[in-house]
């Protein structure tokens, strides 16, 4: 049994929780902070981070079994958990139904509005996996899916969606559409023979990373422009300058003519940027509620 949920969670890369949960208590902290002068309450925490986990390890995990045979005829991805035999469907399908599990009943534990709005959180969820099968814009709708983290965060902890919240989701949901763009490239040409949609497949690589420039400059943007809307200070606005700093050197890892060090640009500096946020934010709020 132990050995099967190392498996899964080696199948849905765990560790990339780090690019949308810092995007969660940021939500939580900024929430907090702008409706109520403090930081979410230890239980608030506890709850947001569960329902972040069960959301997360439910959409991936979903992912790879609608994706099970796309995944066994790419020779990037046929080595898989599921494609190789590793795991079963119904194994994956099980710890499915627990990370929904884990993920309602946290909602039920922070507030009304939490639970209201789960069938949204739910539908991206669950349509994600199918995007790639009728549309280039599946990038957008993961953006969307996981932009809905920071939103998850704010009304957690507050019980409450101000038009600030928006912002940051349209922040975090521009940041990950561009990045995924990048990583797609990938997987351009096997798209394209195989009658899968995304930018790359469809627009080519030139065009696409262009699009992720122009997807991440907006990002850049909005998540400046919290400085301006929110009573967040000059540490915040310092920690968005050199995520930019991150987001330039991200692109010149990589170009039409070499996608050598895509995995770069996806995980590490993705990760780092999300981390560094996150911490210049919490820094910028301390600061302020300690003044």
């Amino acid at each position: 049994m132990v050995r099967k949920i190392k498996i899964i969670l080696e199948m849905i890369k765990f560790e990339h929780t780090i690019f949308a949960l810092p995007f969660a208590f940021l939500g939580a902290i900024l929430g907090s902070f702008i409706m109520r002068g403090d930081f979410p309450q230890l239980s608030e925490w506890i709850w947001i981070t569960l329902a972040m986990i069960g959301a997360r390890s439910a959409a991936m995990s979903l992912n790879r079994v609608i994706d099970a045979q796309i995944d066994k005829h790419n020779p990037r991805t046929a080595e898989r958990a599921i494609p190789a035999g590793l795991v079963s469907k119904i194994e994956v399908w099980l710890f499915i139904v627990i990370s929904f599990v884990v993920l309602f009943f946290s909602a039920f534990q922070l507030n009304m509005l939490a639970v209201y709005l789960l069938p949204i959180a739910v539908f991206f969820l669950v349509i994600y996996s199918y995007t790639k099968r009728f549309t280039w814009a599946c990038h957008l709708i993961l953006g969307i899916t996981i932009g809905i983290a920071p939103l998850g965060g704010w009304v957690g902890a507050t019980g409450t969606l101000p038009f600030e919240a928006y912002f940051l989701f349209a922040a975090v949901a521009l940041w990950i559409a561009g990045f995924d763009v990048i990583y797609a490239t990938q997987d351009a040409d096997y798209d394209k023979e195989h009658g899968l949609y995304s930018i790359p497949s469809r627009f080519g690589i030139k065009k696409s990373l262009l699009l992720a420039r122009v997807s991440h400059t907006v990002s850049f943007l909005s998540f400046l422009s919290l400085f301006f809307i929110t009573p967040l200070g000059w540490v915040y606005f310092a920690g968005v300058i050199i995520s930019g700093a991150i987001l330039v050197y991200e692109h010149s890892l990589v170009s039409e003519n070499d996608l050598s060090k895509v995995q770069v640009a996806f995980f590490p500096m993705n990760g780092i940027l999300s981390v560094v946020l996150f911490v210049f934010a919490i820094g910028d709020v301390l600061i302020w509620t300690h003044l």
